[in-house]
């Protein structure tokens, strides 16, 4: 009886090798010495491999980094990080399957469709950091804006895994300063700016009476 982990690295080691899908499950089995009905025990097609392999990046990354004894004490910016750079360090392990995986994944709005449930995973971590700093003054609370936050930081996933596919710079060091750019930057963006203060002090100025055009000096 094969284990999942098994049919995994059967299959990354069929495509990598092959340089192309298997043209069925029957064929894929048969040079597996397992049976259709073992390979469906676990999943239902060879998109649905990719996508498990893809999650369990994505769980051991954060499960890593969440893990360190100074967790609790970061920002949602140092969480988000982080995460990132622990993602990357993981894909560079299986860089051949992931650039394999990419290329002939279907593209979908936003992602490529082997990415759907990393996705449904980082909208969750994503949106837990965002509150958190929103809670703690480190992001600014923006009316209409701030359940967006999780999709700008989605873009930059997508902008910094795409960077990554292409960089050829030793131990992939430009891909950490376009993490460390990027993901600073865009939290640069969340936290608070003088317009935030300025709305704010209108705000204030205009419920507690501070701005009626009737008073008198």
């Amino acid at each position: 009886m094969k284990t999942a982990i098994e049919i995994q690295n059967a299959y990354v080691d069929y495509v990598l090798t092959k340089g192309l899908k298997p043209t069925s499950v029957y064929v894929f089995a048969k040079e597996n010495d397992l049976t259709e009905e073992e390979f469906y025990n676990f999943y239902a097609s060879f998109d649905g491999i990719e996508e498990s392999i893809w999650i369990e990046l994505f769980n051991r990354a954060l499960t890593e980094v969440q893990n360190q004894e100074v967790w609790d004490q970061y920002s949602s910016r140092e969480k988000t990080l982080a995460f990132f750079f622990a993602f990357i360090e993981l894909l560079k392990t299986k860089r051949s399957f992931v650039l394999h995986s990419l290329k002939h994944s279907k593209q979908m709005i936003g992602a490529p469709s082997v990415l759907k449930g990393v996705k449904l995973l980082f909208d969750g971590f994503t949106s837990t950091l965002i509150d958190q700093g929103v809670e703690s003054g480190e992001l600014a609370n923006r009316r209409f804006l701030t359940s967006r936050y999780k999709d700008a930081l989605w873009v930059q996933f997508g902008v910094i895994l795409n960077f990554w596919t292409k960089d050829n710079s030793s131990g992939f060091e430009k891909t950490d300063e376009a993490i460390e750019k990027g993901i600073n930057v865009t939290f640069d963006l969340f936290g608070k700016s003088p317009l935030d203060s300025l709305f704010d002090y209108g705000k204030f100025m205009m419920n507690n009476g501070g701005m009626n055009p009737n008073v008198k000096f």
